[in-house]
């Protein structure tokens, strides 16, 4: 077991912006531990996958203890899970709600409390959040009213926790995507997601996981909601 590479965890990442975010840490020699509800078991030493619900506490505790077990410490929480239901406010049903805010609220809840736990042993950490600008910019037509309690809950959370461990070393920032070619969002909708984005195309997930290396090798930023949505953010 090596102490000197970095350990990097990442939630919902057998696809999409995730698994990006995996190869990304991975193509620099970072250890990973990744979980989702699919994820596959690895063949590569340096890759520990955990499958489970993360809205549920023991998976939360799992993923944390088995990435200590396997590689000694957790350095970056990458919280990437989410789900998005888009329907009208009122046609919005209570397992609708409750599928959103178990595995966006949840799912950032129980498992940053226990990788801060851990990043307080060593005085250091990181955790860095993928959520939305939709708290921010509502645009007409699209149904965002869930995704703007959630993600828009979480953009408020990496400022609290960013200041509440400023002083412990411990960094907190998050990054907000714009309309992303992800298989979160059936092709046929494509063209319609590109015209909300200023740039004029769909985000690629590397676009994603470039943004999270960044924001993990910048020492002096910590409360921080980047913005990478080709402009969506910034107006229409």
């Amino acid at each position: 077991m090596s102490t000197s590479r970095k350990v990097v965890v990442v939630t919902g990442a057998s696809r999409g912006m995730g698994a990006a975010i995996v190869q990304a840490f991975r193509e620099l020699d970072c250890a990973v531990v990744a979980t989702s509800r699919s994820i596959e078991p690895s063949d590569d030493a340096n890759l520990l996958t955990v499958a489970g619900d993360i809205g549920d506490p023991a998976t939360a505790r799992r993923v944390i203890a088995e990435g200590v077990a396997r590689f000694g410490r957790i350095d970056t929480l990458v919280n990437n899970a989410g789900i998005y239901i888009g329907k009208p406010f009122t046609e919005h049903t209570a397992e609708d709600y409750a599928a959103v805010m178990n595995v966006n609220m949840a799912g950032f809840y129980y498992i940053t409390q226990l990788a801060i736990a851990e990043m307080e042993k060593h005085s250091s950490g990181h955790v860095v959040s993928i959520t939305a600008s939709i708290d921010q910019v509502a645009i007409s037509g699209v149904y965002s009213v869930l995704a703007a309690l959630t993600k828009g809950g979480i953009n408020a959370a990496t400022k609290s926790l960013a200041i509440e461990y400023a002083k412990k070393g411990i960094r907190v920032n998050a990054v907000a995507p714009g309309n992303m070619d992800t298989p979160m969002h059936a092709p046929e909708i494509h063209e319609a997601l590109r015209a909300f984005n200023p740039i004029g195309r769909l985000g690629e997930t590397r676009d994603i996981a470039d943004a999270v290396v960044f924001l993990d090798s910048a020492p002096f930023i910590t409360g921080e909601i980047l913005h990478v949505d080709g402009g969506q953010s910034a107006g229409h």
